[in-house]
């Protein structure tokens, strides 16, 4: 029997939202969302990414792996209709489920992620791994190192609690788990399956984005049907937390909308 993540949830009787954090996140970096969301009659749900949070990890930790643990808790819920939100790597987890299991999703929120990683050559994402990772050799904690890679990932515009909370989250982190996920990350690669999602999409990036440009999501959008792309001006790649209120009402506007319109 699969062990299900750990989650949070708040709220009832609407539709189930389903969030997936990126690699320095964990359920806490939804925490506007969540009550948001509940506050407009939806049952929103956050999960914590195996090894993240009290979640048990999986070896090996594959995208694999993380999308059978979020399909198992997907089946737990029992939702009459289900959103997938996911930002960043959890983005990524989110594209791996909807090719895995597309029945299950409803509709598809993807939010400063892309469909692969990097470039499919070797020498590079060693090279990735490394500079992320040679802080925490040196010796430095996951709070450290949240407090140099959180601000470089905002734009100009962010609310300052939202970043506050954001190198919260990363600290939280465990470094084993951290390590685990940036070595599953450069692995990722779904571009042959956008053109299978048949959910309507709804694709958010940051103007200052680096990690997920505006310009990639817009590419990733032209590659599904039924998706709407729209770029979140002054924010960067943790634009739920930079821009919370502008981002939920880009959320619950897409709820709003019958999926037919989007067809």
């Amino acid at each position: 029997m699969t062990v299900l993540p750990t989650f949070t949830t708040l709220g009832g009787g609407g539709t189930t939202v389903l969030m997936l954090h990126g690699i320095g996140g964990g359920h806490l970096a939804f925490a506007p969302q969540v009550e948001t969301l509940a506050s407009a009659g939806h049952r929103a749900v956050a999960w914590d990414m195996p090894g993240y949070g009290h979640s048990p990890p999986i070896e090996p930790y594959t995208f694999k792996g993380l999308a059978q643990r979020c399909i198992a808790l997907i089946e737990s819920l029992q939702a009459r209709e289900l959103v997938l939100l996911g930002h960043s790597m959890g983005g990524m987890v989110a594209q791996e489920v909807v090719a895995r299991r597309p029945e299950l999703v409803g509709k598809l929120i993807l939010c400063g992620t892309s469909p692969a990683f990097g470039k499919p050559h070797g020498d590079w994402q060693q090279a990735f791994i490394a500079q992320r990772t040679a802080p925490l050799d040196a010796g430095q904690s996951m709070e450290d190192l949240a407090g140099t890679l959180v601000p470089q990932m905002i734009g100009p515009q962010a609310l300052p609690e939202g970043v506050r909370l954001a190198a919260h989250c990363m600290g939280l982190v465990p470094a084993a788990t951290y390590r685990r996920a940036l070595e599953c990350i450069v692995t990722f690669d779904r571009r042959g399956n956008l053109s299978q999602i048949r959910v309507p999409t709804l694709l958010v990036a940051g103007e200052h984005d680096r990690n997920a440009p505006p310009a990639v999501m817009k590419k990733m959008a032209a590659g599904i049907a039924h998706s709407t792309f729209i770029e979140m001006k002054g924010v960067g790649h943790l634009m739920n937390l930079e821009a919370p209120q502008a981002f939920d009402e880009l959320v619950l506007n897409f709820l709003s909308l019958p999926s037919v319109l989007l067809h």
